[in-house]
């Protein structure tokens, strides 16, 4: 029931990768996570069909359901269908006289052992043992039905929390490549958990793969960005800072080195880069504007639907898109810009006074007017002096 539900006797098996036997596939789910009692004819029609104008005699149209269940069940043995199911008095049951084992009951029975267990090489060696039945949400192709929501919240917590437990033992061990394989494994199913990915790049920097950790942190970065408008922490960020420092880790000769800073090609317009690396160049120029005196701005671009909504996910991403491009072709080379949220770019003008600035910013939002005079969106933005550094 972890990832793909399926059910398996000897060389047999059946599983629920025929979308169109979807309510079928409910059915026998819930029959058999309640197993241990009888469920009432009433409640699997409001299991099933539930506020739907379902059928004017329910309970003939569940008894349908049944027979289609069954005949999925006898793919397993020619009797499986009525010797698995039985039918007690307006009611059905889950025949436990049959030997049933369950991937959930496995799961949770391993996690809370290796929890409880005092000695670590034992408590590593449940756990392990543990987590590949975890393949993904309990349910998933049924993770909408009200009743799979907590069960499948309590799984996925619990797994989480089982890797967490993990890696630590791992790291003590310096089992890295263990730990390179378990978080990539564990980010396939659970994209979102940034400790997972503070344990990967930490991993992959003792295996000496730094370019793999740069990999894993700009991936992680867009990742965050795209989904929920958020930057990495601050912890991840170092990690990077690490990585990024270590790439060469052994002596480079001079040629090599410009070779490597050479720009790929001779591109007209701004820079556009990570947040991150921008935030190294703001303080780059920042520092020498205190000796130079140079007049540099920061302009701020933000995008919005009318009357500073939000615009629906969709539109946004296209929206942001096109105005990246609009930005960079807008702009001098000498010029930075980053995407600093989801709806939201910033820009370094050096050698660019408070009015040029406000002249940049509405020539970019002309520009967009007149390349997409149709879209929903509105933009606003702000400039601001740099300030030098102290």
């Amino acid at each position: 029931m972890l990832g793909e539900f399926s059910i398996r006797s000897d060389s047999s098996e059946v599983n629920d990768s025929d979308s169109r036997s979807k309510k079928v596939w409910l059915l026998l789910a819930y029959m058999i996570y309640c197993r241990n009692r009888s469920v009432s004819s009433e409640e699997l029609v409001e299991l099933i069909w539930g506020e739907e104008e379902g059928s004017s005699n329910p309970l003939n149209a569940l008894k349908t359901m049944f027979h289609r269940a069954r005949t999925f069940l006898n793919q397993l043995d020619d009797t499986a269908g009525h010797s698995l199911i039985l039918r007690r008095e307006g009611s059905y049951a889950w025949n436990t006289d049959v030997p049933l084992t369950l991937d959930i009951d496995r799961f949770d029975h391993l996690c809370h052992t290796g929890a409880a267990t005092q000695d670590d090489n034992a408590k590593l060696e449940i756990w392990l043992e543990a987590l590949p039945l975890y393949r993904g949400p309990f349910l998933s192709k049924l993770s909408s039905e009200p009743w799979v929501v907590p069960i499948a919240a309590y799984y996925q917590n619990l797994y989480i929390e089982t890797i967490l437990g993990v890696l630590p033992l791992l790291k003590q061990r310096e089992r890295w490549q263990d730990v390179v394989q378990l978080c990539r494994t564990a980010i396939a199913l659970e994209p979102y958990q940034e400790e997972l990915y503070s344990n990967l790049m930490s991993a992959l920097i003792r295996l000496e793969d730094q370019q793999g950790a740069v990999t894993v942190y700009e991936e992680m970065s867009q990742l965050f960005l795209s989904n929920f408008g958020i930057m990495p922490s601050d912890d991840l960020r170092a990690l990077y800072r690490e990585a990024v420092r270590t790439v060469n880790s052994h002596t480079v000769a001079p040629g090599e080195i410009l070779e490597q800073l050479r720009e790929e090609s001779n591109q007209a317009g701004a820079l556009f880069c990570d947040y991150d690396i921008f935030r190294v160049i703001y303080h780059s120029v920042a520092r020498l504007v205190t000796r130079s005196g140079d007049a540099v701005h920061l302009a701020l671009i933000s995008v919005s639907a009318e009357n500073g909504k939000t615009l629906a996910r969709r539109s946004l991403d296209r929206v942001v898109g096109n105005l990246q491009e609009l930005i960079c072709s807008n702009l001098r080379r000498g010029d930075v810009a980053a995407r600093c949220s989801l709806s939201q770019f910033i820009l370094l003008l050096p050698q660019a006074n408070f009015e040029n600035s406000q002249m940049i910013c509405s020539r970019i939002a002309r520009s967009f007017v007149r390349q997409y005079p149709h879209s929903p969106a509105q933009l606003h933005f702000s400039v601001h002096p740099l300030e030098p550094s102290h």
